[in-house]
């Protein structure tokens, strides 16, 4: 049977002294995002498509090829009857905008590209992205402080979206619902993606999608570490690096929640005053004075039960300093660089414990995943947690926003949103 697409091609054989030049665009793109070889000559001639044709598309559905327009059309290709593929298998192709690594490096390496996304599977969904949180994590895997399963790769560990597209058989999910999720699979940083659907949670009525997207991963980390890696409770003295920072701001509130005393290190007055609104009892300009001193000062030289350092290198010794006797290291960042090898014996002057834990260890069950998520909203709701999503980018702006991250000059969360939805 004559496909639509031939009878395209025909009418512009047709037409072909002054047509060919949009055949030869239209066979160039065909063969770039379909990975086939078309000779345009021998397409006219032929009026068949070796080894891929496009299926299932009115006439009028072709208009979008004249000019071709990739953010605005969706394809299904199959292999023809003469393809050497096994399987002639129907795949839906969305073109959106995306942030992609293709090398290793400093931010001028965030490339703001054409990606295709493609239908979601049985067990996933395709999720819109509404807002995307913006992570150190994000700047460890474009430097390769930590590997990128591949390359090139989209970076970004947490979004809140609508659901556009629902897999095969899967239940609990439905086109239309607002999601967010944070950790793994990587790729945040785009207008659309495909999701594993027990990777993600609904959100609640209680939180908005940017609140939710600024908070879901640095609140869910500090789930874990004042309720399982360290469980703070009433009583304790806690000291908190970068206390104004993301993670660090969400930190104090917590712990000061919990019944702890709270000491906190930043670089500025006005960050000084960022981490006494968010409960810390104690804070210490460290650009000014020793921190390691003046927390001996303040516990009387007992030292603290726990460090939550997420700077590493500049801050790890002082660190162990601090800790009281059987204190508790939780080293769950690297912000100034990779900490130096220390050997063990190290942490015998104090019987000390060493922890360096990340959030996808944490949250590998959906149990675990769902226990965390639900207890940050309800801190959220309730003022517990107050969210200060202080800084807002464009994501084609992804490379502006890590730049300042990098360098310190920002406070609270930060959130990338997707050009389109503005």
């Amino acid at each position: 049977m004559e496909s639509s697409t031939t009878r395209v091609l025909l009418q512009l054989h047709n037409h072909r002294h002054h047509k060919i030049t949009h055949h030869f665009n239209l066979s160039r793109e065909l063969t770039r995002h379909f990975n086939c070889q078309i000779n345009p000559l021998n397409t006219i001639s032929n009026s068949v498509f070796k080894p891929i044709s496009i299926i299932n598309q009115p006439i009028s559905s072709h208009k979008t090829l004249f000019p071709y327009s990739p953010s605005a059309t969706k394809f299904q290709v199959r292999a023809s009857s003469n393809s050497p593929a096994t399987a002639a298998i129907p795949t839906t192709v969305t073109m959106v905008k995306a942030i992609r690594v293709h090398e290793l490096g400093g931010a001028e390496v965030l490339k703001w590209e054409d990606v295709e996304v493609g239908e979601p599977k049985e067990g996933e969904i395709r999720v819109r992205n509404k807002a995307i949180g913006l992570n150190f994590i994000d700047i460890y895997f474009r430097k390769g402080v930590y590997k990128a399963p591949t390359m090139p790769f989209t970076p970004g560990m947490e979004a809140v979206g609508e659901v556009v597209a629902v897999g095969p058989g899967l239940t609990g999910r439905q086109v239309g619902d607002l999601v967010a999720y944070a950790g793994s699979p990587m790729g945040s940083y785009a207008e659309e993606q495909v999701l594993p659907a027990n990777r993600v949670v609904p959100l609640p009525p209680s939180v908005d999608p940017i609140t939710a997207a600024s908070v879901m991963l640095k609140g869910m980390t500090v789930h874990y570490l004042v309720r399982r890696s360290f469980k703070v409770e009433a009583g304790h003295t806690v000291l908190v690096h970068a206390a104004a920072g993301g993670v660090g701001s969400l930190l104090c509130q917590w712990a000061n929640a919990l019944g702890a005393t709270v000491i906190g290190t930043v670089s500025t007055k006005e960050k000084a005053l960022q981490a006494i609104e968010d409960g810390c009892h104690h804070v210490i300009i460290y650009k000014e004075e020793d921190f390691v001193s003046r927390v001996k000062e303040i516990t009387g030289g007992q030292g603290v039960e726990v460090v939550y350092d997420s700077v590493g290198k500049d801050t790890f010794q002082g660190s162990l300093d601090c800790l009281k006797l059987r204190g508790y290291m939780v080293l769950y960042g690297q912000s100034s660089g990779t900490v130096d090898h220390i050997p063990l014996s190290a942490l015998a002057v104090k019987s000390l414990f060493i922890t360096r834990p990340t959030l996808m260890h944490y949250t590998t069950t959906r149990d675990e995943l769902l226990e965390a998520a639900g207890e940050l909203f309800a801190n959220i709701a309730s003022g517990v947690l107050r969210v200060h999503v202080n800084h807002k980018f464009l994501l084609s702006q992804a490379a502006e926003a890590q730049t300042a991250l990098e360098n310190r000059q920002m406070t609270g969360s930060v959130v990338l949103i997707p050009d389109a939805s503005l």
